[in-house]
């Protein structure tokens, strides 16, 4: 039986006293450490053609043997370098075809120990293997990139002459409506309701974005569509001119008299009419040209589970039948070219059996029949190609409950490597990343499907419940996960471990989007939505320091942290449809911007904090440390999310940091302020001692050494 004490709080006086006691030597277990990044495997993304070289650091003259383990392969590795504090140990995996996972085997005396992405552990667990995936890439310019998500209806207003009119149409039951004021709170049900944001308004607003440093737009749906979050596609193929151009719109009298003419003829007028939708096109293709031209990326949100009941393909409001020369849709007529499209139940006769499946069973969501239409799939597979082609140039796709594609798990997958392959043969450099909930392996793992997901779990979540024990919704509040450093990190280091590290290096962070309550609304840690305790309630008892802890966390975090719109400006806002509010042009809150600009401004110098290691350092009720490093550049990132001042000892030693080095203040944030004077710490101890403000983050840098 061994005996494990902390290697590092024990003096050499100390350390030969518990040998003597024990016999057994002192494992050192938090100096060991490998990951997935180009520092320790080597490349990071290898060809089938590539030898893959992988390392592991442990302390100096601390362990006997190691060796590296995959297959039915178990081959000791020699030291290749070290330091003052660490040896660093250096294997090679052959070339393969074939995903191979590896871990690392250690032994101290008669101790025996494994290391995998868990950390260390007493046997093998192969559920947290490190992985090889000879040709698997995600984009090089996605990496640890500054993404921004737009809703655009409600970013920026850039041309009135393409706005929703009150009365345009029907949609659910009742006409839609124009706001003229654009400081109004949306209604409880605003669906219905249009602000007037629009791509011009997107390509007005790009000198912002730039100067505030953001490298990827995201723009939520943006093709024809009667909502204004459009998650219920018209047409696939076309812009909406009302997010685009609308150059000729008709002047019709209507007949009051005939209610379905007096429904649809306006919007299908503007929204069908050949000069509007390839006017659109062409300023989307606009838009990115423009984007590119500052070095900024564009992704789009494809929503192809399912349509809307509007959809040309299936025409149940039957605004196509009469329009053009569109050929009939599936609900209008059973000998449709789109019939298989749609997967109906069959009853009576034809027109009765017009009965097809709903996603979730919403009529109004009507879901894609992928397995009984070898054509829609190809259809499908046309459009995710046609976008992030010349001329329009996206350069991605942000893909909508992706999961539930399919009536199957075997044919989901089918799909998207299918959608992989012809979305990177139009566009090698195009990001494919997935809106999904849960364990993310069965897409990731084989590097065949999906780039990597919208990140709720490795970022969203466990962030929110250590900071402010909200639920994502503002559902509900759980004490037990506030401040709980214990749990924060080991839902990190679980839900991480699901990813390649050039999955996770990309994965979408985000605090608030379109779908949650704004993480500002957050931290007056009250359970609420806008219908049961009204808008106002959303914006009360806020606290901006836990806000900038958060944005900190961001910033300095794996991944590419990406704000949605607003969130550095001090939006709030309940869940749907309260977190859809309009950007406050002219009346944004000055210190969380500015926080906002000066952490992606350092984010943006410092490749370490996009591509480098990330290290767990300390942590106790309410506190957090940990640490970015590579062989450049080394970062010390700390919160105190407590009602008062705590010192703490962070164990920087961790990070190959040497007793005197300094360690130099570059952010603190505070309740009221953030500042980026410098003020200089002293290592001692292998510790650097910070005394933090309440509810404040801290971070430090130095310069690393080479090995």
């Amino acid at each position: 039986m061994s005996i494990h004490i902390p290697f590092e709080s024990l003096s050499r006086a100390h350390k030969l006293f518990a040998y003597v006691q024990t016999r057994q030597p002192i494992l050192d277990e938090r100096a060991i450490f490998s990951d997935e990044t180009k520092n320790y495997k080597i490349p990071q993304e290898p060809t089938a053609n590539d030898q893959t070289k992988v390392r592991i650091r442990t302390a100096k003259d601390n362990i006997d043997e190691v060796y590296l383990c995959y297959e039915d392969q178990r081959i000791q590795l020699y030291v290749e370098s070290e330091d003052q504090l660490f040896d660093y140990y250096s294997g090679t995996i052959p070339p393969t075809r074939k995903k191979v996972e590896y871990h690392f085997e250690l032994l101290v005396g008669r101790l025996r120990c494994y290391y995998n992405k868990k950390g260390v552990t007493r046997e093998p667990d192969p559920y947290y293997n490190f992985k090889v995936v000879p040709g698997f890439y995600t984009p090089e310019w996605a990496k640890g990139a500054v993404m921004y998500q737009i809703f655009v209806d409600r970013f920026h207003n850039g041309d009135k002459r393409n706005d929703v009119v009150d009365n345009e149409y029907f949609y659910i039951n009742d006409t839609v409506k124009r706001v003229r004021d654009w400081s109004k709170l949306p209604d409880a049900d605003g669906v219905k309701e249009f602000y007037g944001g629009d791509l011009q308004g997107v390509m007005d607003k790009l000198d912002y974005l730039q100067e505030l440093g953001v490298n990827v737009i995201y723009l939520n749906p943006i093709f024809v569509s009667p909502s204004n979050h459009k998650y219920d596609t018209q047409d696939y193929e076309h812009v909406d001119p009302h997010f685009g151009v609308i150059r000729k719109d008709d002047s019709r009298v209507l007949d009051p008299k005939d209610p379905d003419n007096l429904k649809a003829w306006k919007y299908i007028a503007r929204t069908t009419r050949k000069e509007n939708l390839e006017a659109s096109n062409a300023l989307f293709a606009r838009l990115v040209e423009q984007a590119h031209k500052r070095r900024i990326k564009v992704i789009l949100d494809g929503v192809f589970n399912h349509c809307g009941s509007f959809n040309k393909w299936l025409d149940r409001e039957k605004f196509y039948e009469k329009a053009h020369s569109y050929a009939p849709g599936a609900y209008t007529s059973e000998k449709s070219p789109y019939r298989s499209f749609f997967h109906f139940q069959k009853k009576d006769a034809w027109p009765d059996n017009a009965h097809y499946d709903g996603w979730w069973g919403y009529d109004t969501l009507p879901k894609l029949n992928y397995e009984g239409s070898p054509k829609l799939t190809e259809k499908i597979l046309e459009i995710g190609a046609k976008w992030v082609s010349p001329p329009y140039n996206a350069d991605g796709w942000r893909l909508d409950v992706a999961a539930d594609l399919g009536y199957t798990k075997e044919f989901n997958h089918q799909f998207w490597r299918k959608f992989r392959k012809a979305v990177r043969a139009a566009n090698p450099n195009a990001l494919i990343l997935a809106e999904h909930y849960g364990d993310p392996t069965d897409w990731l793992a084989d590097g065949d499907q999906w780039d990597t997901v919208m990140n709720y779990d490795a970022f969203m979540e466990p962030v929110t419940w250590f900071l402010t024990g909200m639920e994502k919704h503002s559902d509900e509040f759980r004490g037990d996960l506030l401040g709980n450093h214990w749990a924060f990190f080991e839902a990190m280091k679980h839900n991480m471990a699901r990813f390649h590290a050039s999955s996770l290096q990309v994965a979408m962070n985000e605090l608030s989007n379109h779908d949650h309550s704004r993480f500002l609304t957050r931290t007056n840690h009250m359970v609420g939505r806008t219908h049961t305790v009204g808008p106002e309630m959303a914006e009360k008892n806020l606290n901006k320091g836990i806000m900038k802890e958060a944005v900190m966390i961001q910033m300095t975090w794996v991944g590419a942290p990406t704000i949605y719109y607003g969130d550095e400006a001090g939006l709030c806002g309940w869940t749907d449809p309260d977190n859809r509010r309009t950007y406050p042009w002219g009346k944004e809150d000055t210190e969380l911007l500015a926080l906002h600009k000066a952490l992606i401004s350092i984010r943006n110098a410092m490749p370490v904090l996009k591509t480098g290691s990330l290290k767990f350092l300390y942590g106790e009720h309410m506190v957090l440390s940990y640490g970015r490093f590579d062989d450049q550049q080394v970062v010390v990132v700390a919160v105190n999310n407590a009602r008062e001042e705590r010192t703490i000892r962070v164990p920087v030693w961790e990070l190959g940091i040497l007793n005197s080095d300094i360690l130099q203040q570059i952010l603190e944030t505070t309740v009221e302020s953030h500042t980026t004077e410098s003020k200089n710490y002293v290592v001692e101890g292998g510790r650097v001692t910070l005394k933090m403000k309440p509810f404040s983050g801290v971070m430090l840098r130095k310069k690393a050494y080479k090995h």
